[in-house]
């Protein structure tokens, strides 16, 4: 496994790489500095000199005048307007003609001239200045680029130096810096539960809020399974319970033949229980699985253009004798709406929800169906006229055994299971739950499918 890399090293390394590179763009940036005002301030002085050189010849004639400024590093250089070499303090003998040089064109034209090259003749970088004299002629100096940069030159061992010692400044003080702002990011991981109180960095609250939810949801689920196995054990041991009970009996003799077929009728009735929990809790492992792109128990279902009216047509007569036989008025109605998605799921769901609104109404209420339009989406509705779910229960009427009159759901045989099962296969099809609800006058459930077509 290859090692990690970690955030100090990666915030550190690039804290000092741009820090080497502001080093050298600076660096750059004063030497392109020093070079142009040095350069202006020799092409100033270089100036300076021509005016004082041609006053002093002007006023004398003297080629000795000259001969006097050139002393030192300075070169002079006396030109008639035709360009030939009248003087040079350098250069005794016959030189080319200088009067297609820049600084002597610009001399000619403005008065003075600058130009900056390499000397043919000397092979080194010069800095020139021509001067127009009042009497005609110019006056032409030249100062050797490497007597100017001298002063750069010894200087830059030490400049060198004190970029080295800056840039372990800097290195150091990344470190520094890079350890005090992860330092607070890893102490985060001390203390999970209460992550969101302790960010030290308004960039990482998402991430602390996410953590801090996942938490809460590893939590829920750790206490929904625990509160699921319990739930389980204890409505399998019930009707368990209940056939043991029966059998000893039977088996011990204590029953009157006359009484067997009652005994017999009390043990089919809770092994019937018994099989419903069970098939419940197989169906709800297995959306448990496909919600969660786990399918361990089987193939996915194939999705299919399925109609709601045949959904709620199909429920209404696979439930009218429940029905009839708690005095209630089944009604299925709406219009043809195709959803995508899995007609048995669909069906179930339709079943579970229908169902309870039989269970939990009154002799003489009503249940009606509908596929309809809602919001502009398709939409299933169950709506009943029964005894209705107080506020504090409504939000948690969808969790697995959570039943809001215990001794209603035993006396009509739920398995606590059904809104369970309607929730996931809801989420299986992407769908929303709209539930309204008021004790005593009734309840309404709306299964809300993402928007389509309309048929035609």
């Amino acid at each position: 496994m290859s090692r990690k890399r970690s955030i100090t090293e990666a915030i550190n390394h690039r804290l000092l790489l741009l820090g080497l590179l502001t080093l050298v763009l600076t660096a750059a940036l004063i030497t392109l500095a020093f070079y142009r005002g040095f350069a202006r301030q020799v092409e100033h002085d270089l100036e300076r000199t021509a005016r004082a050189a041609a006053s002093g010849y002007a006023l004398s004639g003297d080629l000795q005048v000259l001969e006097g400024f050139a002393e030192g590093e300075l070169r002079i250089t006396l030109i008639d307007t035709e360009g030939h070499v009248l003087y040079d303090s350098e250069i005794a003998g016959p030189m080319e003609n200088h009067l297609q040089r820049p600084e002597v064109q610009q001399a000619l034209a403005e008065g003075v001239g600058f130009a900056q090259r390499s000397s043919a003749t000397l092979g080194l970088r010069s800095y020139y200045c021509a001067l127009l004299l009042p009497e005609g002629g110019l006056l032409r100096l030249a100062l050797d680029a490497d007597s100017a940069y001298a002063f750069f030159d010894r200087s830059l061992p030490w400049v060198l130096l004190l970029c080295a010692l800056i840039f372990a400044v800097s290195a150091t003080a990344s470190w520094l810096l890079t350890h005090s702002l992860v330092q607070p990011i890893v102490a985060l991981g001390n203390d999970l539960d209460h992550i969101a109180e302790r960010v030290p960095y308004r960039e990482l609250v998402p991430f602390a809020e996410a953590i801090q939810t996942d938490q809460q949801m590893r939590r829920n689920s750790e206490r929904m399974r625990r509160e699921f196995t319990a739930n389980v054990s204890h409505e399998l041991k019930t009707p368990l319970t209940s056939i043991s009970g029966y059998a000893e009996l039977i088996e011990a003799g204590m029953v009157q033949p006359d009484d067997l077929p009652a005994f017999a009728g009390r043990i089919r009735t809770e092994a019937a229980r018994l099989q419903a929990l069970v098939a419940d809790i197989l169906q709800l492992s297995e959306l448990d699985n496909l919600t969660a792109d786990q399918p361990e128990t089987g193939k996915p279902p194939e999705f299919q253009p399925v109609d709601l009216l045949a959904v709620v047509r199909r429920c209404a007569d696979r439930l009218t004798l429940n029905a009839q036989r708690s005095y209630v008025t089944l009604l299925a109605e709406g219009e043809s709406i195709l959803v995508c998605g899995s007609a048995r799921h669909l069906d179930e769901l339709a079943y579970n929800l229908c169902d309870n609104a039989i269970r939990y109404n009154r002799p003489g209420g009503r249940v009606v169906l509908r596929a309809e339009y809602r919001e502009g989406r398709p939409a299933l509705c169950v709506t009943d006229d029964g005894i209705g779910i107080p506020p504090e229960h409504q939000s948690r009427i969808f969790e697995r055994f959570y039943r809001v009159d215990k001794s209603r759901s035993k006396a009509t045989g739920g398995t606590g299971l059904g809104l369970a099962i309607v929730k996931h296969i809801a989420l299986m099809h992407s769908a929303s739950i709209r539930l309204k609800s008021r004790p005593g006058e009734g309840t309404s459930i709306t299964v809300l499918f993402p928007a389509q077509s309309r048929k035609s």
